[in-house]
This record gives structure tokens, sequence and C-alpha cells, in this order.
């Protein structure tokens, strides 16, 4: 569910970086957002049925909280002039995500 809802997002917020703002820099940060938001949209939805245990449900849910305050920070940031402080921890825990996937994918649980 969240996969699918975070893909649709992405393409609206795609859509709105590309048409409904001028600023190059709050542009650039949409589409960032927007971008990782889809990639790890449509890897959540894929993977979701492969979960097997603990690890795997642990590794997609460090994915999703890594997706929502990575790209919500810069979304915020760009949209609302919120500070983008959230997006370091966010991308620290997407990369923790995938690692932990890999992880649970060696251990085969």
């Amino acid at each position: 569910v969240a996969g699918g809802v975070l893909a649709a997002l992405a393409i609206g917020l795609s859509a709105y970086a590309a048409h409904g703002v001028d600023d190059a820099h709050a542009r650039a940060n949409l589409q960032t957002a927007s971008l990782y938001a889809f990639g790890h949209g449509v890897a959540l939805a894929a993977l979701a049925g492969q979960a097997r245990g603990r690890l795997h449900v642990a590794a997609l849910a460090v994915l999703l909280l890594g997706v929502l305050l990575f790209c919500g920070s810069l979304a915020g940031g760009a949209l609302a002039g919120w500070p983008t402080r959230l997006a370091p921890t966010g991308g620290t825990a997407m990369m923790g995500g995938w690692l932990l996937w890999a992880v649970a994918a060696l251990r085969g649980r």
C-alpha cells in the first residue's frame, strides 16, 4: 500500500515541479524527492511480497521511514520553506534499509 501511494505521490510531485514551480532550487529538490519516492515506492511494492520474516519487514520499514524523512524534508523545504535537516537522516536510513535487506537476503529470512 505504502509503495503504491509513494509512487502516485511522486508522479504528482514531479508534475508540480515541472509546471508549478519557478524557483530552480525548489524545482530541483522536488524532482529529487519525486525520483526517490517513485523508485522506493516501486521497490517497496515489489519487495513486500518477498518479505520472509522480521528482518525483511524491518528492512522495508526502515526504507519507508528513510523515504518519508528524505523526500518529506526536501518537499517540505521546497513547498513550505521548512528546514531540510532531516534529509541526511532519511538518506542514511534508506542506505541502512537496503543493507538490512541485503543481510536478510543473505540469511534467507
